[in-house]
């Protein structure tokens, strides 16, 4: 088993590309399935996520090739509709082929997704949308929907960012416009859109809560490049703030990161956001403030996945800081290893009272989900001693080599066979 063992206590200092985000690359790779050709995404992440995805693709008939950070995917031989019980339960967001398998074939055959708990996250919006498509959808023992889409009006209950992705891709096979209404706004959403469009597609709104999609035009192959990973940028400056320290940020948007930056700004950061890159400061010789209340929300609100991150540095600040989580029923476990750490947390619910200790030490911590791992990372550099993080597995999914970001920052990070 591989631990991570991070010395704290030393400010960050440097330079660091944010690599392509996890969120965007998932849905891009099932839309890969769309195409008439070979398509080559840049900036493409070596994350086991991604790898997760790309064993799917196989088994469904597709060529995949990286080179570097460009992944290469041929969809002309696929011909499967269905995929196995273990691959979905390798990654949450495998339900996103869905979508672009039954605009592909007009059928599939899966069983329910895996991925980190974060408490009950149903598909029935997924399924709802594939319904408003003229498909049909049973569940027994697994999913099942036939049938090959046809324009129409999906009406999402809340701003899902899966069932939004899903219903694209189903719309973009099918025939006549679909309208999707109350449609997720997260800049992954936008992504996909410009992806589709660059293989022929013509999907319009994305960014808004109304997306039209006319779907029946043929795909072609092509190539494009990922986003940047705006939570793992949002991790890495999460790190800046609690270690100390200045740290400059390119390959990411900052406007996709605007309620971050205006949290870690009260505080007491200096933030500084450039087209080309975002930056932030903080003096070590001056405490972390608390901040009024951080309510997660739908972008563009405060990002559920910045949650932890956030919170680990705040953890050591003076005053009160009272989080909110919107989204999911069990966003807190990175609170009992943050307490382990020496953090003042109280937790009710979907509620959490930070108490801002004066400095947190080292201690023996395991990353009970993705973000969290991300968390008590950043939490490390800013503790006096040694942390010893396992759990890695979970953080792979999302940050590709973590120990070489936080080193080329400055930190104090190896990864070792325990």
């Amino acid at each position: 088993m591989s631990v991570m063992y991070i010395r704290g206590g030393a400010p960050l200092e440097g330079e660091l590309t944010i690599h392509g985000a996890k969120n965007s690359v998932l849905p891009l790779l099932a839309a890969c399935l769309l195409a008439g050709g070979p398509v080559t995404l840049h900036n493409c992440p070596d994350l086991t996520d991604v790898e997760a995805a790309l064993a799917i693709l196989r088994h469904l008939g597709c060529g995949t090739k990286r080179e570097g950070r460009d992944l290469t995917v041929d969809p002309t031989g696929a011909s499967g509709c269905s995929v196995s019980e273990e691959q979905m339960r390798a990654m949450r967001s495998s339900i996103i082929f869905l979508g672009a398998l039954l605009a592909r074939a007009g059928e599939a055959h899966l069983t329910y997704p895996g991925g980190c708990e974060l408490g009950p996250r149903p598909i029935d919006l997924h399924l709802a949308a594939i319904r408003a498509l003229g498909c049909e959808v049973s569940e027994d023992c697994g999913i099942h929907c036939h049938g090959r889409p046809r324009g129409g009006e999906v009406q999402l209950s809340i701003p899902s960012v899966g069932a939004t992705e899903n219903a694209m891709l189903c719309a973009v096979g099918g025939t006549g416009v679909t309208t999707i209404a109350n449609a997720a706004r997260e800049p992954e959403i936008y992504d996909l859109q410009c992806f589709l469009n660059a293989l022929g597609a013509n999907v319009r709104g994305a960014g808004g809560s109304t997306i039209t999609v006319e779907g029946g035009r043929a795909l072609h192959g092509g190539e494009f490049t990922v986003m940047g990973d705006r939570i793992v940028a949002a991790t890495m400056l999460s790190a800046a703030a609690a270690a100390g320290g200045r740290v400059r940020l390119r390959g990411v948007d900052w406007r996709h990161l605007s309620p971050v930056l205006s949290v870690l700004h009260q505080a007491g950061c200096r933030v500084t956001s450039r087209l080309e890159y975002v930056e932030l400061l903080r003096d070590r010789e001056k405490p972390l403030r608390a901040v009024p209340t951080v309510r997660t929300a739908p972008y563009p609100g405060f990002p559920t996945d910045a949650q932890a991150p956030v919170m680990a540095a705040l953890a050591a600040s003076e005053g009160c800081t009272l989080f909110v989580e919107t989204m999911f029923d069990s966003r807190y476990r990175h609170v009992a290893e943050l307490k382990r750490m020496g953090a003042d947390i109280t937790t009710e619910g979907r509620v959490a009272l930070i108490r801002g200790v004066e400095r947190l030490h080292g201690a023996k911590v395991e990353a009970p989900d993705l973000r969290g791992g991300g968390a008590l990372a950043a939490a490390a550099l800013g503790a006096e001693g040694v942390t010893v993080l396992s759990g890695l597995r979970h953080i792979d999914r999302g940050y590709e080599n973590l120990e070489t970001m936080l080193c080329s920052l400055g930190g104090d990070a190896v990864r070792r066979e325990n």
